[in-house]
């Protein structure tokens, strides 16, 4: 085990991290710009957004300068080339709204990793890490359903920023009985697409202010 950790470079994990979900929202991105009618450089701009949107949003909100995408043209050039393949081979026949948040579910949770460890390593404490875990995963969802004028789905009763929480949580925990930091994201990453696929398989759904006034006020009458 020790011979195993020794092996695993965390950035490198992390990296690794970054690019799964980079990979899984430039997929979900032009699916869905496929699917309204977008031409090439639309469903690419959509990808973009979706992809890097939100951890543009984290860096500039922690004041983390040149932006990653900037500093590595691999962000670019992946989410190009994996929206061109991606319209090459999608087929328009299969049903959308379950693939898209099959990837999304991934996007989430790699992104979640990469914001919630992004801003513990600039010294942000652990609420503000999960603040930014939830904008990393988020925003670039929320640009894309603008965009492609749906309602963004992390804005309806979807279990999705909770997954994110739920996550991060669990790493903090983890970080904080010392347990060794490729593990925890690990672990993380694990549970956040758990929660977010089992959310998807079994239809839970977050009951709104009203509903859950209203389920007090009848157990009072009871």
């Amino acid at each position: 085990m020790i011979e195993l950790a020794l092996l695993i470079d965390t950035a490198s994990l992390i990296y690794v991290f970054d690019f799964i979900g980079i990979i899984a929202c430039a997929v979900a991105g032009t699916m869905l710009a496929m699917s309204k009618g977008f031409d090439l450089f639309g469903c690419v701009l959509v990808s973009m957004v979706n992809a890097i949107g939100g951890g543009t949003i984290r860096d500039v909100m922690l004041d983390r300068y040149p932006l990653f995408w900037m500093m590595d043209l691999n962000y670019v050039f992946t989410i190009t080339l994996t929206s061109i393949l991606c319209q090459i081979f999608f087929c328009p026949t299969v049903r959308i709204n379950g693939v898209l948040k099959f990837f999304d579910a991934i996007g989430l949770s790699a992104f979640s990793v990469i914001g919630l460890t992004v801003a513990l390593s600039t010294g942000a404490p652990p609420p503000i890490a999960v603040m930014m875990a939830v904008m990393t995963s988020i925003a670039g969802g929320i640009m894309r359903d603008m965009i492609c004028q749906e309602l963004p789905m992390v804005l309806q009763k979807e279990i999705y920023i909770t997954a994110c929480i739920i996550g991060s949580l669990t790493y903090l925990g983890l970080w904080r009985l010392g347990v060794m930091a490729w593990l925890s994201e690990l672990a993380m990453l694990m549970v956040v697409f758990g929660v977010r696929m089992l959310a998807i398989r079994h239809d839970w759904h977050l009951p709104s202010i009203r509903m859950v006034g209203w389920l007090i006020k009848n157990e009072g009458k009871k």
